[in-house]
């Protein structure tokens, strides 16, 4: 075999090596970048997260002590739906909420409703006595879900406070203020795509009576250390 044949045969392999390399490098490729926070300031009622509303009632925009535009809901007839689900496909996330919750409001208060195409259901609500208020939180994978409320954790209504609801693919957990007040265990599957409601329950009852700031929706389970807290 002469030198040249040679080189041509060997040059023919190297390219052989390289493309199988390459096939193997391709069937090795990472998956996608897993979702990323989501964070809704709720400073107008014309887009919400990059989506428009429908608007029910006529939710205004105030001036917050600690900064920046946040809507004020009557607890009447206000509210909002963003036509998103923004947790749909997360095995686990947080859902964090900066709100105020007015005086003398309405006994049961729904400040955010999430539902998808299979009827499953997140709720974050407020129970009200006079000048103070309870969380409760709520996950529906069927016409049955998961409650959270401690009657005795009570906060004062018309001041600031984070709540959240955080699903770690087995347990529900929600905190004011960063302090975990109950846990429970619960299945709730990857929810579908869906809407969401803002200061009302979707069916358009059980109005909140306040002031909503900032919403994060979060898609991993994060510990009471990474939850917004008011100081």
């Amino acid at each position: 075999m002469t030198r040249h044949w040679a080189n041509v045969i060997a040059a023919l392999l190297l390219g052989l090596c390289l493309i199988g390399s390459a096939t193997k490098l391709r069937a090795v490729a990472p998956a996608a970048a897993s979702p990323t926070e989501i964070v809704w300031k709720l400073d107008n009622t014309d887009m919400i997260g990059g989506h428009k509303p429908q608007l029910l009632g006529a939710p205004t925009i105030v001036n917050a002590p600690s900064g920046g535009p946040a809507l004020q809901f009557n607890g009447r007839s206000d509210g909002l739906i963003v036509p998103v689900n923004p947790i749909a496909g997360w095995r686990a996330f947080a859902i964090q909420a900066l709100l105020r919750p007015a005086a003398n409001g309405p006994r049961a208060q729904r400040f955010l409703h999430i539902a998808d195409q299979l009827g499953r259901r997140v709720l974050m609500e407020t129970r009200s006595s006079g000048n103070s208020w309870v969380l409760d939180t709520y996950l529906a994978r069927t016409r049955k879900g998961r409650t959270l409320r401690n009657r005795a954790k009570h906060h004062p209504a018309g001041q600031w406070a984070w709540v959240a609801l955080v699903y770690d693919g087995k347990k529900m957990s929600h905190y004011v203020n960063g302090m975990q007040e109950l846990q429970g265990r619960t299945v709730f599957p990857p929810m579908t795509n869906g809407v969401t409601s803002l200061g009302m329950r979707l069916n358009q009852v059980f109005w909140f009576k306040g002031c909503l700031k900032e919403v994060r929706f979060t898609p991993v389970a994060l510990p009471a250390e990474a939850l917004q807290r008011n100081p």
